[in-house]
């Protein structure tokens, strides 16, 4: 919310290690919708063009000189201006050019009135986009956001106008499944896939754990008859096993049509941000 850039980092192999190159998006100024932090990265390329999704947001306090909880006002206004965006740029090493609007902005009396967030993109050969997305609402106490949960906007084009779909509601059932998070989406020849983090351990039974959906229009979805994707238990090639605290932010490696390798941002500890001590990428290379 105040301190976070995208950065870019390279690797010769999949599963790392990965060296830092660069700040892709650092910090432009209160007075821009991104200015103040930029979080949740997620590019992909269409022809010559990539596409740099993420999220932004801005703030007009100083920056502070100490932890800010998150019921505090200056967390709180910073995350009611996270917004998505996207950049894009010719080639992976920049420039990259920013928008000054966001793509996906919050609307009244929706479930993404308070925030839009951890964009999840698909940009077709047709240059079309489906973007899931997390969205909050506005509750009626301080510090005013409420439960998160998912849609899914659609574009003529990725650098066009985007509409939320499905009568601007949720995509899941929140009765259904409670709180899920961190989506990921991709497509082949069977439809589209998506993993999302299930918040409330109601679909996987888990909790944090990975779910598994799938869907022909990007509206519908079902789940799959092995929901749970993947665990917070973690097998390491030295034959130990741990539970990380968080396992955030799955992203797939696809190569050919099929994923190879999944990403995650992950803390060690107990559980709980403010339980952990330590916190990097990891990368598990997937059984065929």
């Amino acid at each position: 919310m105040v301190a976070s850039e995208v950065v870019r980092a390279v690797s010769d192999t999949p599963g790392g290690p990965f060296i830092f190159q660069e700040v892709v998006l650092p910090a432009r100024g209160p007075q821009y919708w991104d200015g103040r932090a930029t979080h949740n990265p997620s590019v992909t390329r269409h022809g010559d063009t990539y596409v740099l999704y993420y999220m932004g947001s801005t703030h007009p306090f100083a920056d502070p000189d100490s932890t800010l909880k998150l019921s505090s006002a200056e967390a709180t206004v910073a995350r009611a201006n996270k917004r998505i965006g996207i950049a894009t740029s010719r080639s992976v090493y920049g420039p990259w050019e920013r928008r000054n609007e966001p793509i996906l902005n919050t609307e009244p009396d929706t479930f993404y009135s308070f925030l839009t967030s951890n964009p999840a993109p698909l940009i077709r050969k047709d240059g079309s986009a489906l973007v899931v997305f997390k969205g909050r609402a506005y509750g009626k106490n301080f510090p005013y956001q409420t439960r998160q949960y998912i849609g899914i906007a659609k574009a003529d084009h990725f650098l066009g106008e985007y509409h939320v779909l499905n009568d601007k509601k949720t995509i899941l059932d929140p009765k259904e499944t409670g709180e899920v998070e961190d989506p990921f989406l991709w497509e082949d020849k069977e439809g589209l896939h998506l993993l999302v983090k299930d918040m409330s351990s109601k679909i996987a039974g888990e909790h944090h754990a990975g779910v598994l959906l799938h869907s022909n229009d990007g509206i519908k979805w079902k789940t799959d008859p092995a929901p749970k994707a993947y665990s917070r238990a973690i097998h390491w090639t030295d034959g130990s096993q741990t539970r990380q605290g968080q396992l955030e932010r799955p992203f797939l490696l696809i190569e050919n049509g099929v994923p190879t390798h999944i990403y995650f941002a992950t803390m060690d500890g107990k559980g709980g941000f403010e339980n952990g001590t330590r916190s990097w990428n990891m990368v598990v290379p997937l059984r065929k």
